[in-house]
């Protein structure tokens, strides 16, 4: 869509404004804005925005992690038997791309060296066929070597050590094919994992079980990256001075590994007979199993595993959603851990409603429509913790319906809100639907996870497989605030039950600091973002103490040019949490939450009006290259390519309205409120 929108006029305050962020250039080291006004400003973000949406109206925005997955696709690729040597050529360019100087590859932008990535990407280029001697290669195995070698990788790197023959099976964690029958109510089941884990665990039992061990080429070995043989190494998981329940199911695990021989071969062919068919029901849909590329590729390795080829529809629908994962641009390619249609639209309208854009444009219009399309009403995974709640949530992906999640449909809703979409009955039912559901996926501790009701049991990241720390899906601050801000702008208050609720659960999970820890976006001031724009729209007071403390903790985190950042290594190190790079989306982020409760006018907000405006381009987007998107605190990261076009233009619309005196699209939906839903029916059960 190719057309150039213009938006409502600024005042004289915003003018003010732009020329004082003019003569503001030598104290932020800034170059002067290339717009001179905030409105056109405004309109040249709108419109860049609005040239991306699709004919079918959705966006897409790339989605970028680290060098592990264009890694692990090559490998696939091999093992497979589907090289394509053109694009694995790309490939090899994209990962010599993202190398570090010192020779290791990271998991986000600048970030450091990892032994996982670096060991992945190492193997994918000698398999590939890189030159060792060359200096790409020499670099990295020194690296490599220098910081345990490949044995200390993690459990993911070391499945695919054992998978293609590099190292012996025994240096995985025991994962008996069996414990596909264990039921809720024992220590461990599939059911306590969160909707990823079991996504992967599940083809990777049929893996384990097999054991497979692709033989490659002598040439492209990887021993040289181990400082033992491989053919010697055991236990590679060590006790942990401290963490006595770490140890424990260190014990079982050594013990499983001399029980799992032992059982019967009936048994054994049952179990994957059930992993099998569980696999084959999780990847019908055209967006492959579980819509994530781990997943994805698990998947298609069990099927071959089991003797299946790409004649099996199962095998050939999961080998091409992996193939949609993949991005040619210039004169590389890489691969996306997943696609974000769903955030990206939704997120889209958010900032485009709210600088002003016509909500009878054809541009919401369209993505109303698709998005309805998108809305899910099959009973996933989730429905085993609540048999008698009615589905009606949104999906991440283009098609994930057994894994609907909470954050996007409540992002959803707010969008359709923002445009009056409620005022349309049929749509209104629809919505309602959505609400149902988010509220029957409220926890009992009163926040929300993501994908699960109560998948909360956290003493699972201590078994040995569980080594990323990310096996479940507990409360967030993050997505308590977000369900709280939907709930707020169809017109609850603190006196709704699960607001209340909500409101406990946030108060208790607050940080000493007074910020919030963000799960899914880098990291406390994506948390603080989505709790205070949530209080604002529920007209808290910001006196409140809490409240009060997480603002002057956003100000006392800006940087000295006036936008806000955060490292993703706060996740690993607490003294650089709110500490980093200033980004364009992390402002946007920091300036909503406070304008949301009131300080519109401090200087804190002023200056970072001025970083965006100095920082956009004259494509009316603005550059972010390093990573704000969190797929598992510490161990993996996601690069929004969107993130630095919506989130600006939101900011800095708001800004403009609440300047002018005009409420924002949230808040005019609450004052002319309630939105009418009828009965819930989940409030009844």
């Amino acid at each position: 869509m190719n057309e150039k929108v213009t938006l409502t006029a600024g005042d004289t305050a915003t003018e003010e404004l732009l020329s004082t962020a003019l003569c503001d250039e030598q104290q932020f080291h800034s170059p002067i804005p290339q717009t001179d006004s905030l409105d056109e400003a405004i309109n040249q973000s709108a419109s860049a925005l609005l040239e991306r949406q699709d004919d079918n109206g959705w966006w897409l925005f790339d989605l970028e992690a680290d060098a592990t997955i264009p890694s692990e696709y090559m490998l696939l690729q091999h093992f497979m038997g589907t090289v394509n040597a053109e694009r694995e050529s790309r490939l090899v360019d994209y990962l010599h791309s993202r190398q570090m100087a010192d020779g290791s590859w990271p998991l986000y932008h600048a970030g450091p060296g990892n032994i996982s990535a670096t060991v992945k990407a190492y193997f994918a280029l000698k398999v590939a066929g890189e030159d060792p001697a060359s200096d790409i290669m020499k670099k990295a195995r020194q690296w490599v070597l220098n910081h345990g070698g490949a044995e200390n990788a993690n459990v993911f790197t070391r499945f695919t050590l054992a998978t293609f023959g590099q190292a012996p099976w025994r240096i995985v964690p025991c994962m008996p094919m069996e414990i596909i029958f264990l039921p809720h109510w024992f220590f461990f089941s599939l059911s306590k994992v969160s909707y990823w884990s079991r996504c992967v665990i599940v083809p990777l039992l049929i893996l384990y079980a097999k054991r497979p061990a692709f033989k490659l080429k002598p040439k492209q070995n990887i021993t040289e990256l181990f400082l033992s043989p491989p053919e010697s190494l055991k236990n590679l998981d060590k006790f942990v001075p401290g963490r006595p329940l770490k140890n424990a199911f260190l014990v079982l695990d050594w013990l499983l590994k001399r029980i799992e021989p032992l059982s019967p071969n009936w048994l054994r062919q049952r179990a994957i007979d059930r992993a099998e068919a569980w696999t084959r029901k999780h990847m019908r849909g055209e967006g492959g199993i579980g819509g994530i590329y781990p997943a994805m590729a698990n998947a298609v390795t069990a099927l071959k595993i089991l003797g299946y080829d790409k004649n099996d529809a199962d095998m050939r629908r999961g080998l091409r959603a992996i193939e949609d994962l993949v991005i040619d641009e210039g004169i590389e390619s890489f691969v996306q851990p997943c696609v974000s249609p769903v955030w990206d639209t939704c997120l889209s309208i958010t900032a485009l409603s709210e600088a002003e854009l016509n909500i009878d444009h054809r541009s919401f219009k369209s993505a109303v429509n698709w998005l309805f399309d998108k809305q899910v009403f099959v009973r996933g995974d989730w429905n085993s913790k609540a048999m008698e709640l009615d589905s009606g949530g949104w999906a991440f992906q283009f098609e994930n319906d057994f894994y609907p999640d909470v954050d996007d449909t409540a992002s959803v809703v707010m969008a359709m809100l923002r445009i009056d979409v409620h005022h349309n009955p049929d749509k209104l039912r629809r919505i309602a639907q959505a609400v149902n559901w988010v509220i029957g996926m409220q926890n009992s501790d009163g926040g929300w996870g993501a994908f699960d009701i109560d998948n909360h049991y956290e003493y699972l990241n201590n078994i040995p497989f569980a080594d990323h720390g990310a096996l479940v899906d507990p409360s967030t601050a993050d997505l308590t605030g977000r369900c709280i801000e939907m709930l707020a702008m169809l017109g609850y208050d603190r006196s709704f039950a699960p607001i209340a609720r909500g409101l406990d659960f946030l108060q208790r999970d607050q940080h000493e600091s007074g910020a919030w820890f963000g799960r899914w976006g880098v990291n406390y001031i994506y948390g603080t973002w989505s709790v205070l724009i949530a209080l604002g729209l529920l007209e808290e007071d910001p006196s409140q103490p809490y409240i009060r403390k997480s603002i002057n903790w956003l100000k006392r985190i800006q940087n000295s040019d006036g936008g806000w950042g955060e490292d993703c290594n706060s996740y690993d190190d607490p003294d650089l949490k709110g500490k980093g790079e200033s980004t364009p989306s992390q402002t946007a982020w920091a300036l909503l939450g406070m304008m949301a409760v009131g300080e519109v006018g401090s200087d804190n907000v002023e200056r970072g009006l001025h970083y965006l405006l100095r920082h956009q381009e004259t494509n009316g987007a603005w550059q972010e290259s390093l990573y704000t998107g969190t797929g598992f605190p510490r161990v993996f990261y996601l690069r929004y390519h969107g993130y630095s076009h919506y989130f600006p233009l939101w900011a800095l619309s708001v800004y403009r309205n609440v300047r002018q005196g005009l409420p924002t699209k949230q808040e005019s939906v609450r004052k002319n409120g309630p939105v009418e839903l009828g009965p819930l029916p989940v409030l009844q059960i």
